[in-house]
């Protein structure tokens, strides 16, 4: 470098710190300047002067005001807070008050204070007055602490209206303050002739957080509270004590429909497991305990859904699938389907026992299982259709053609005779064939014949009948014997025998349908006789 750039260096520097100097210097003299015109001519009192949201100086009575606000914030909030309940409007002034360059405004109530705000070199200066010497031009200091004063009555009066006993204890118990609900308290529990005087009594036992009960005269229910306590750092102690009552009333009603409910559930043979909506056991009944082989001490543990299931499975009370995974996952889709109340199963069981199961969703998201053992249901179905099928193979036994009608008219069963005979089965749709379909197949296969349509009449009669017997003649050729009799429950039975003789001796039980026959113009069938008596 040489020596003309060194020289060029260092007199640009010289020129910059004479700038920063003179800069200082001049911001120096404008504070000292603005300061001088803030307090020139008010050597005391509560003035304030602000940049902004920035406070840039203020008296010391102006300082005891901002210390003494409870508002958390800077300076400019806390100066509002204490300003905006006595100036309404004394925000909105403030901003203006670039434009407007003074704002006087008196406060409303009994205080009678003036506020007076002036725009100075940019900056604003507030000064607040009294009345009674707002002509002299002083100031006053007083303002802080009538801050205090105003904030301690706001306090009095919230307390003093609070509908809870509010009140502090000294580190010995002895009652130090107390609001006016306390008070109220204890003279209602105080006898009459025993004035109520100070210090006042003691009414809970301890103070403690928690609920506590407080007896008062005959006649009256006792009081419940719920007790929050304060530890102070002196040792003393506040509490509060807040009514409880309508809880305290129903939890007892909540407690006793439990109670009538557990009472009730008791009886239950269907074992019940309500599960909250985490999952965990709050409600069972001894049912449970004997269908599930779960011991009692595990229930009252409130344990969650799938440590009874898990418990459940190693006693073998659940169908047991291939492998474990697969079991967590049938668990998982059982939660889901009875949390959506969609979950209905038939566990059978090694045992050979055979459960039903139900999962019902409750308000709250709560879940309830129910265990149903349908083992003797299930015994009764299976031997029900065990007979029924014993029947069905007696009927398939025989020669004649059979079918059963109930008192509807619905075909209820037929045998392999029946299906030989008439070239269809109807067996595999029961539900679906009726006896007036049948009959016209029957007029379909076989010569014209009265027989038919005295079927469908002696089907639907509901008095008392009796066995009847007729005869038709087949399209084929074949003689036909036809017979109709009566069963329980208003059931009828049609039984057809082919190849029988028409002379043949008719049964002592039956009679032959009507006599004489009618005349019918293409009736080929042979004439009908009544049974002899």
């Amino acid at each position: 470098m040489s020596l003309g750039q060194v020289m060029w260096f260092f007199a640009v520097s010289l020129v910059a710190a004479t700038v920063a100097l003179v800069v200082s210097a001049l911001a120096e003299r404008r504070l000292a300047r603005v300061r001088a015109g803030v307090f020139s001519d008010t050597p005391g009192g509560t003035v304030l002067l602000f940049d902004g949201e920035t406070l840039l100086d203020a008296t010391a009575a102006a300082r005891a005001l901002l210390a003494a606000s409870r508002s958390s914030g800077n300076a400019w909030q806390r100066f509002l807070s204490w300003a905006a309940p006595r100036f309404p409007g004394v925000e909105g002034k403030l901003g203006q008050l670039p434009d407007l360059g003074q704002v006087r405004l008196t406060s409303p109530g009994a205080e009678g204070l003036t506020l007076v705000a002036e725009w100075r070199s940019g900056v604003r200066r507030i000064m607040l007055l009294e009345p009674h010497v707002e002509s002299h031009g002083r100031l006053v200091d007083s303002l802080a602490q009538r801050a205090q004063d105003d904030e301690l009555a706001a306090l009095r009066q919230i307390t003093d209206d609070a509908p809870l006993p509010i009140w502090r204890e000294d580190a010995g118990g002895a009652i130090s303050w107390a609001n006016r609900a306390y008070v109220t308290l204890a003279m209602q529990q105080a006898a009459e002739d025993v004035p109520i005087g100070w210090p006042l009594p003691r009414l809970m036992a301890a103070a403690q957080t928690g609920r506590q009960s407080l007896a008062l005269p005959a006649g009256r229910p006792a009081a419940v509270f719920d007790c929050a306590v304060s530890t102070q750092p002196d040792g003393g102690r506040i509490v509060y004590a807040l009514p409880a009552d309508t809880a305290a009333q129903a939890e007892q009603a909540l407690e006793s429909f439990v109670q009538t409910l557990g009472k009730t559930f008791a009886h239950l043979p269907i074992g019940l497991a309500i599960f909250d909506r985490q999952r965990k056991l709050q409600l069972f009944n001894p049912a449970l305990t004997d269908l599930c082989n779960l011991p009692v001490d595990f229930l009252s543990a409130r344990p969650g859904l799938f440590a009874v299931l898990d418990a459940m499975r190693e006693r073998g009370m659940i169908p047991e699938p291939k492998d474990y995974k697969s079991w967590r996952q049938q668990m998982a889709a059982l939660e889901q389907s009875a949390a959506n109340g969609q979950y209905e199963e038939t566990w059978a069981l090694h045992s050979g026992l055979t459960y039903r199961v139900i999962g019902r969703p409750h308000p709250e998201g709560a879940l309830a299982l129910l265990f149903q053992d349908i083992s003797d249901e299930i015994t009764r179905a299976r031997r029900m259709r065990a007979d029924l099928e014993l029947g069905q193979s007696v009927i398939d036994a025989t020669d004649e053609a059979i079918a059963v009608f109930s008192s509807a008219g619905q075909l209820v069963m037929s045998n392999t005779a029946y299906a030989r005979l008439w070239g269809h089965d109807p067996s595999g749709m029961v539900a679906d064939q009726s006896l007036a379909d049948l009959a016209d197949r029957w007029r379909g296969a076989c010569a014209p014949s009265h027989f038919w349509s005295l079927t469908e009449g002696y089907a639907a009669s509901s008095g008392p009948r009796e066995p009847w017997v007729s005869q038709a003649r087949m399209n084929d050729g074949r003689s036909l014997r036809c017979r109709l009799a009566p069963l329980a429950g208003g059931a009828t039975l049609v039984g057809f025998s082919a190849e029988a003789g028409l002379d043949m001796a008719p049964d002592p039980a039956m009679r032959l349908i009507l006599s004489p026959d009618p005349v019918l113009p293409d009736d080929t069938s042979p004439p009908l006789r009544r049974a002899p008596a």
